[in-house]
């Protein structure tokens, strides 16, 4: 079984409970981002809604995985992210129950992304930025911390991995969203 396979069987709790996985979103562009309310990145949650909103009819799908791996800047229940995102930020994509994406727990879903791609872009830019607060980065392929993004084209393979600082809104991602949707 390919990686990709691998990576779409991969059950995936939703914060209702109910399960999915990623082949549930076969033949869209899915953008997956470990998210966390209470991080200096969370208002990254605005910029991913308009991304949302403005390419959902072209077929991107955001899904937000919340995680309070780094700093315990998560919530503790499924319910309170699902209020925080709703009432701040509008958030109307997906965010799904919350996972571990590093450790010894990692989920499985995180295992096989990181295995993907080993090293996010940007990721000395974000190593110099980190310096400042004095914060050590694991070593690749570890996710870095909240908020880092992983591309995944309409076929499910995992295709680009962005650190955390790189906004939605930042041209790189974005050319690399936009590349993908316009593969047929």
């Amino acid at each position: 079984m390919s990686v990709t396979q691998q990576l779409n069987t991969i059950p995936l709790k939703r914060a209702d409970g109910s399960t999915t996985n990623l082949a549930d979103y076969a033949r869209k562009v899915v953008l997956v981002v470990n998210v966390a309310s209470k991080c200096g990145f969370t208002p990254q949650y605005e910029a991913l809604e308009k991304m949302y909103e403005d390419k959902q009819a072209a077929g991107l799908v955001v899904l937000g995985f919340p995680t309070g791996n780094f700093a315990q800047q998560e919530f503790d229940t499924d319910a309170e992210i699902a209020t925080f995102c709703s009432t701040t930020y509008g958030v109307s994509f997906p965010v799904l129950s919350k996972i571990s994406v590093a450790g010894s727990d990692q989920h499985p879903l995180y295992s096989g992304l990181t295995q993907a791609v080993p090293e996010a872009q940007g990721l000395e830019e974000f190593r110099e930025m980190m310096k400042k607060y004095k914060m050590e980065l694991p070593p690749a392929p570890a996710v870095l911390w909240n908020f880092e993004k992983f591309l995944l084209d309409r076929h499910g393979k995992v295709v680009a991995r962005f650190s955390p600082h790189i906004a939605p809104d930042d041209a790189r991602l974005a050319a690399a969203i936009e590349a993908e949707l316009a593969k047929s």
